[in-house]
């Protein structure tokens, strides 16, 4: 069945095409659940409230776009909902902040899960601006109206997640550097 077919499928409410909808999304909608999300608990929660919200409103996808954007959006909205609902964004006030930016060589010997760790483990604050800016390209206009803080305070909390996983990375290679040269 090609995705045309299966998105009228689940238009009329198909369970066997949601199901299969539903597997063949699922690994890569759960990966971008856990970017926002601080456990996979947490995760696989959002993942399920994301896909509930799909085959409530896939009625309304019209075929313009990319579906698979469009199942993204409503997943990261989810995602953004229950932060909404669960914490208080604090807003400041605008101003400039020296460069927080993680140089190529400091993520050299740094694996991919140990960086997702890091960005699971940052306030939840700073987590969400973190993956709306660098992993999903949002600009500071956007992530601002998303969350409903001002610009000054995405860019604030851009610059604090950088801060925090600078510091982690630098502080875990001085780890495996001195564990290297002591044999440990």
């Amino acid at each position: 069945m090609s995705l045309e077919d299966l998105i009228r499928a689940c238009q009329k409410q198909n369970n066997k095409a949601q199901e299969e909808l539903y597997h063949l999304y699922k690994k890569t909608l759960f990966v971008l659940c856990l970017k926002y999300c601080q456990n996979e608990t947490e995760a696989e929660d959002n993942l399920h409230n994301a896909f509930i919200e799909i085959f409530t409103k896939i009625r309304q996808y019209n075929g313009k776009g990319s579906f698979e954007g469009w199942m993204k959006r409503i997943t990261i909205n989810k995602a953004i909902d229950s932060y909404k609902k669960s914490y208080q964004l604090v807003s400041i006030s605008d101003k400039s902040y020296p460069d927080s930016e993680i140089e190529e060589n400091e993520l050299e010997d740094v694996s991919l899960d140990y960086i997702l760790e890091l960005v699971q483990a940052l306030p939840n604050q700073y987590r969400l601006v973190f993956c709306l800016y660098e992993l999903d390209h949002y600009s500071h206009i956007e992530i601002a109206a998303m969350l409903n803080i001002n610009i000054g305070t995405s860019k604030s909390n851009l610059h604090r997640a950088k801060m925090i996983l600078k510091e982690k990375i630098i502080a875990q290679k001085s780890i495996v550097t001195i564990n290297i040269k002591y044999g440990k």
